[in-house]
C-alpha cells in the first residue's frame, strides 16, 4: 500500500461501478461483510443504503486495511434537489442529519473543482424537497465515523443530482446512476488529487498502524489528540522495536488518558525500559 491511500465509499452498487472500471479495482475475495474493492493507492467500499450500513462500513474499511498516514476519505454517492439538473456534481460544505439536528462542517481547504451546497441527511427516501438543500441517506454517518480516522480537510462529500420534482427518486435507474456518476469522474478525480496533495503536505507517518487504528475506534481523539497519539506511537515503536501495543488489556476511559498513559509508558524508559 503506497503512503497516499484514498478510500472511497458508496451505498450502492451502481455507485460503485464507475470507480471499479476507471480505477481497474479489484475484488477483496477474503473479505465477506462488505464488497470492497482495492488497488495499490486506493479502496473502494460498497457499503449498502442508510445511515447504519453507512456507518460500519466505513469503520470496518478502515480497522480492516488501516492508512499509513491520515486519509483521504471520500463519499460519493447520489442525492435530491427541489430544482438542480440531474447529474449536477457538488460537494458539501454543510451537512444537517434531521434526525439528531447535528451538523458537521468538513473543512473546504482547497477549492473544489465544482459548486458546494448544503446538505440534510434523511432516514428515509425523501418524495419531498423542503429546503433548498441536498437530501440523501449517509453523509452523517459517514462524516461521524470518518473524523475518528482522519482529518477534517480530508474528509469530504461529493453528490451527484439524481432526483427532483420534475424527476423523483422512484425513478430512478441503477444505469443511470453510473452514466452520471461516470459523467463526474473528471471532477472527483481532480478534487480527489487535490485532497492527496494536501495529505502530503502536514500527516506525519503512523508507525503502528494497527494500534491506531484499534485506539481511534475505542476513544474518541480530536484531530489535536490524533496527532499527539501519532507521535507517541511513534516514539514507543523506536524504543520498542516496533511491539504494537496491546489495546485490549488498556482501561483507561478517555483518549486524555490514553494519552497520558503512554506518556508514562514512555517515561518508564528512562528507568529500565518496557
Amino acid at each position: 500500500m503506497t503512503e497516499l491511500h484514498r478510500y472511497l465509499f458508496a451505498a450502492l452498487p451502481c455507485e460503485a461501478k464507475p470507480f471499479i472500471n476507471h480505477f481497474k479495482l479489484k475484488k477483496e475475495l477474503s473479505v465477506t461483510a462488505f464488497t470492497i474493492y482495492r488497488s495499490a493507492d486506493i479502496t473502494l467500499t460498497v457499503t449498502g443504503l442508510g445511515k447504519s450500513a453507512m456507518a460500519a462500513g466505513a469503520a470496518y474499511t478502515l480497522a480492516l486495511f488501516p492508512a499509513v498516514r491520515l486519509p483521504v476519505l471520500l463519499n460519493i454517492g447520489i442525492a435530491g434537489h427541489c430544482s438542480h439538473e440531474l447529474g449536477a456534481a457538488f460537494v458539501i460544505e454543510k451537512i444537517t442529519d434531521q434526525e439528531t439536528g447535528r451538523n458537521y462542517y468538513p473543512q473546504l481547504i482547497t477549492s473544489p473543482p465544482c459548486p458546494t451546497h448544503r446538505l440534510i441527511t434523511v432516514g428515509q427516501a425523501q418524495p419531498e424537497y423542503p429546503s433548498d438543500s441536498l437530501y440523501e441517506m449517509e453523509a452523517s454517518a459517514f462524516y461521524e465515523t470518518a473524523i475518528r480516522f482522519s482529518s477534517s480537510e480530508l474528509i469530504q462529500c461529493i453528490k451527484i443530482i439524481s432526483d427532483n420534482k420534475n424527476n423523483p427518486s422512484s425513478q430512478i435507474k441503477p444505469a443511470q446512476v453510473s452514466r452520471w456518476i461516470s459523467d463526474a469522474l473528471p471532477i472527483i478525480e481532480e478534487y480527489s488529487k487535490q485532497l492527496s496533495q494536501l495529505a502530503s503536505l502536514n500527516q506525519p507517518s503512523i508507525a503502528d498502524t494497527n494500534s491506531y487504528a484499534e485506539m481511534i475506534l475505542k476513544w474518541h481523539f480530536t484531530n489535536s489528540e490524533k496527532l499527539q497519539l501519532n507521535s507517541l506511537l511513534n516514539k514507543r515503536g523506536i524504543l520498542t522495536n516496533h511491539k504494537s501495543q496491546n489495546v485490549e488489556e488498556m482501561t483507561q476511559s478517555s483518549a486524555k488518558e490514553v494519552l497520558n498513559y503512554l506518556r508514562e509508558e514512555l517515561d518508564k524508559q528512562a528507568f529500565g525500559g518496557f
